[in-house]
């Protein structure tokens, strides 16, 4: 028997794997950040402004989808600063340490484990606590 689509598994690590659904649907998660430089003809994609001419200006609060955030990083220039999703931060890992099993992962984010690993990939102080948390719900 033949099937139209086998089953990729997800990408391991920070490296996704753009043959996987999981993979694909998880790199359209949103990320909080602000932009910091203008960012010329974006206004549209971003849902900022009605014409494809429009830029977002500096110090605009965006939502930015993961694989446009990851696009957009780069280590000499600050373009987009990203913040962490509420479900990261200290909180909600006081919570995960204290008992993971009581929290719904799926309702708070489908993507918990994938979408945490590929957080890693930006420059943030907390990471280390972030990827312990990430292991820590796992097991």
């Amino acid at each position: 028997m033949s099937q139209a689509y086998f089953p990729v598994g997800p990408g391991l690590g920070l490296e996704e794997n753009f043959l996987s659904l999981d993979d694909i649907l998880m790199s359209q998660e949103k990320l909080p950040g602000r932009a910091e430089s203008a960012l010329p003809r974006l206004a549209l994609a971003l849902g900022q402004g009605p014409g494809s001419a429009e830029s977002v200006p500096e110090g605009s609060k965006l939502e930015i989808p993961l694989w446009l955030a990851k696009g957009l990083r780069d280590s000499k220039r600050r373009i987009i600063s990203v913040e962490l999703p509420k479900i990261y931060k200290e909180a909600w890992r006081t919570v995960f340490s204290a008992d993971a099993n009581v929290v719904d992962l799926h309702k708070m984010g489908p993507y918990y484990y994938g979408f945490g690993s590929q957080l890693l990939n930006f420059d943030n102080p907390e990471n280390p606590e972030i990827a312990q948390s990430i292991l820590q719900a796992s097991i």
